[in-house]
């Protein structure tokens, strides 16, 4: 039987290329983003133009030094749900937009392990927050086109979820994110 996260592992590859291939069908050529010497990742492609760069999503999992969530976990004395560790540490990619029949939405990936950092300090904050508000631990994974709307895991369940930033979640979308990332369907824009 195949284990969750390597099912969840393949649904963000296909996902990724998915996302790659129109863009491709659309423009011509590899998504664009601008250059940033500061904020390399490996991530890029190749060069544009002067100011922007290639870039397309990347495995994580088969670098040197793999994502890990232990440090995340042990500040927290939390155990992160499995899927959103797996979700988090496949791929190294640029945000990209997609829509489902609740709407569109920015899935959030980290662009490089330093990015992967930024996002581990986050994903703390966000706990802290629920803890204070005395509401159950979710953990954020993408945008909506919704103002203050994220969309987020429920860390026992790992069920997704609709919340508004500081408030419980309040609509289901998926029993879990293999079923919610199999109803995405790119966005690409002109």
């Amino acid at each position: 039987m195949t284990r969750p996260d390597n099912e969840l592992s393949r649904q963000l590859h296909a996902l990724a290329s998915s996302f790659v291939s129109a863009f491709q069908d659309k423009h011509g050529h590899l998504p664009v983003i601008e250059k940033d010497e500061e904020w390399p990742s490996p991530c890029l492609a190749g060069e544009y133009s002067a100011d922007a760069n290639f870039w397309q999503p990347t495995s994580a999992e088969s670098t040197e030094s793999p994502l890990s969530f232990d440090n995340v976990e042990q500040a927290l004395e939390l155990s992160l749900h499995p899927d959103i560790k797996t979700y988090f540490t496949t791929l190294y990619s640029e945000s990209f937009d997609l829509s489902c029949d609740d709407g569109n939405l920015t899935l959030l990936f980290p662009w490089s392990e330093a990015d992967f950092a930024r996002l581990q300090e986050n994903i703390i904050g966000h706990v802290l927050m629920k803890r204070k508000l005395k509401q159950d631990v979710t953990i954020f994974f993408a945008l909506t086109d919704q103002d203050d709307f994220i969309l987020s895991l429920d860390n026992q369940t790992g069920e997704v979820w609709v919340e508004q930033v500081g408030k419980a979640p309040h609509k289901k979308l998926a029993d879990n994110l293999t079923e919610f990332l199999s109803q995405l369907t790119p966005m690409i824009y002109d």
